[in-house]
């Protein structure tokens, strides 16, 4: 069933387990920098002080962004059990669907939240897989040269296996990361067990010190600190395929704690071995753990990143079935898990900019600057979207949002400034990613809206078409058409296609439109809403959430007993192929003439409306037609 979501009957360990994997797989990896970036380019000098400031500083960032803002408040803002910025988008949406002006602001922000996703998407892998191999560069030095060359190997390797699908492979996933978290625990415990004294950082008054005595060295150190909850968006976007309680205990019982004793270990470390800066995380490690460590952290973090483009898959459907990008070609890797999907164009789109990424950037160090921004906006974005969900859906007293918000705000945009700085450093790269991807769904979006006007104001009303047609009563032929229709109430313009050129009609005939709600799932029993027109007519209008596979053959089979049988040998389906003619100028078309131009062709690349409904190919009849926008 398509409603139904992976692991919903699994035992509650599985689907902890199997959530270590998928959800923590991104923050889990940040040890390997976050704290190596603090002090790089030596703007945090190395002192106990500053150690210890900056330590504060991550347990109460770990604290308050993560637990308290994803763990315990937004995982409760799902949308019928789903999350991510593409269900909070259409939850805040409706929230405020009878104040116009603010739904369209809070849709653009949602919008450019999606798009900026898309630079985080190829960011992560660039940079955990980059900073793992680096590793090399720790157990032995002369292999520098050959840290960007195997980082490239193995994102090539990783985004050629996604046409194949996790299934094979994602069993393991759980169990790998399990280890990494592990690992990381067991190296922290060693360090701090030499120096336990580090655990002072605990207090809030460290990093409150810090950040009262160097106010400006502490505001470049944020730039970085942030770095240490990459990922968290995961929390929320994954909550639909685990549920809340699996999230919520791996968060508590295996992945704060390790990454705490983690990052309090290399503390410990640099406390005594300040030399020790350039990679503390790797330099934990005694030198005969050094080679299996940078092939475990390999692994964790093509872990990461398979979730991540995972992820940039299942939010580019959504995104399409919500009407912001053009149909692509999609492809289930799965028979049983209907979520599992690879769309190629995105795989290889992803793939050329991480490349880019990587080969420009050269370095983890040079990628954080550009990390940083693409987290702090979607994380800001997350909570602005918050706002408007809990006190317009939830109906709580205003009061009580803006201090349930109002926190992590302040704490969102006191970390988005930190990186604003960077942005001729690195940051420009998912801006412009997210600018790009930004302006192509607005102008899809906006194309659309233009060109479903434009149909509706040439269309005609499809009752009063279908008493005049039998005034005078074509020729009728055995079977069952099927007229496919983007207007409730149109006359679809195939039919008048074929009673042009044909001159028939067909025995049964159904003009059938699709709509994709901004709800996940719409079930079976809503799936179909059907309307009679006499003379063997009927209007259906088959429903889908955002997260639905929009299946119309099998969809229309609910129809039986309902006074319509299909024989699928005797059914044909017509489609209108418009073709979109940009009319070249704001006054007659609506958009900028380059808008114009973009959305004739982004439609003119579209996939085939057939392939997305799920249409037999051999029961397809398309006739076309043009329309000016």
């Amino acid at each position: 069933m398509s409603g139904s979501r992976p692991g919903q009957r699994a035992a509650l360990p599985a689907l902890t387990l199997a959530a270590i994997g998928v959800v923590y797989g991104d923050i889990g990896t940040s040890p390997l920098y976050a704290l190596k970036e603090v002090f790089a380019h030596g703007r945090v000098a190395m002192t106990p002080e500053h150690v210890l400031g900056i330590l504060s500083l991550v347990f109460w960032t770990v604290t308050v962004v993560v637990t308290l803002k994803y763990v315990t408040l937004i995982l409760r803002a799902d949308n019928h059990g789903e999350g991510g910025l593409i269900a909070m988008l259409a939850l805040a949406s409706q929230a405020v669907k009878d104040r116009p002006v603010l739904r369209g602001r809070l849709l653009l922000l949602g919008i450019f939240g999606t798009a900026i996703f898309f630079g985080d998407g190829v960011i992560t892998p660039a940079i955990s897989v980059l900073s793992a191999v680096e590793g090399l560069e720790v157990a032995a030095p002369g292999l520098h040269r050959y840290v960007v060359p195997v980082t490239l190997a193995v994102l090539t390797l990783l985004f050629a296996a996604q046409r194949f699908g996790t299934a094979a492979v994602g069993r393991w996933f759980g169990p790998i990361t399990l280890v990494w978290f592990a690992v990381l625990a067991v190296l922290g415990v060693v360090h701090i067990a030499r120096n336990p004294g580090v655990l002072v950082a605990l207090s809030p008054h460290h990093a409150l010190g810090f950040v009262a005595a160097e106010p400006g060295v502490a505001f470049v150190a944020l730039g970085a600190i942030v770095l240490c909850v990459t990922g968290a968006e995961a929390l929320y976007a994954d909550l639909g395929h685990f549920g809340k309680r699996p999230i919520r205990l791996a968060w508590f019982t295996v992945v704060m704690p390790s990454l705490l004793l983690n990052y309090f270990g290399q503390g410990a470390m640099l406390l005594q071995h300040p030399e020790n800066v350039a990679n503390p995380f790797y330099e934990m490690a005694p030198q005969w753990a050094l080679f299996p460590l940078v092939g475990l952290a390999t692994a964790a973090t093509v872990i990461a990143s398979q979730a991540l483009i995972t992820a940039a898959f299942s939010v580019t459907k959504q995104a399409v079935q919500l009407g912001y990008i053009p149909r692509l070609r999609l492809l289930h890797t799965s028979v049983r898990a209907s979520g599992q999907i690879y769309i190629p164009f995105v795989n290889w789109s992803l793939y050329a900019c991480v490349v880019f990424a990587v080969v420009v950037f050269g370095s983890s160090s040079a990628l954080a600057s550009a990390y940083g921004i693409a987290v702090t906006i979607d994380m800001t974005i997350t909570t602005v979207m918050t706002f408007f969900v809990i006190r317009h859906a939830w109906k709580l007293p205003l009061g009580l949002c803006v201090a349930a918000t109002g926190l992590f705000f302040a704490v969102d945009i006191v970390f988005l400034s930190a990186n604003l700085v960077k942005v001729l450093e690195g940051g420009w790269f998912p801006l412009a990613i997210g600018a790009a991807v930004f302006a192509l769904m607005t102008t899809w979006h906006a194309g659309r809206r233009l060109m479903a006007e434009r149909l509706r104001d040439e269309a005609l009303e499809l009752e009063p078409f279908v008493e005049s047609l039998f005034l005078a009563p074509p020729l009728r032929v055995a079977g069952t058409a099927v007229f496919l229709s983007a207007e409730q109430g149109s006359t679809p313009f195939a039919l008048l296609h074929n009673l042009k050129h044909n001159k028939v009609l067909h025995a049964q005939n159904l003009f059938v439109t699709v709509v994709h709600h901004e709800l996940p799932w719409i079930g079976f029993d809503r799936r179909v809403e059907l309307r009679p027109l006499g003379h063997d007519c009927w209007q259906v209008t088959l429903h889908f959430g955002f997260k639905n596979e929009p299946d119309v053959p099998e969809a229309l089979k609910l129809l039986a007993g309902r006074g319509i049988e299909l024989d699928e040998m005797e059914t044909s389906y017509f489609l209108s192929r418009d073709t979109v003619v940009p009319k070249l100028g704001r006054a007659g078309g609506g958009m900028a003439r380059w808008r114009e131009k973009l959305f004739a062709s982004m439609h003119r690349n579209a996939a085939a409306a057939a392939d997305f409904l799920h249409l037999p190919t051999n029961r397809i009849v398309e006739l076309g037609t043009k329309v000016e926008v």
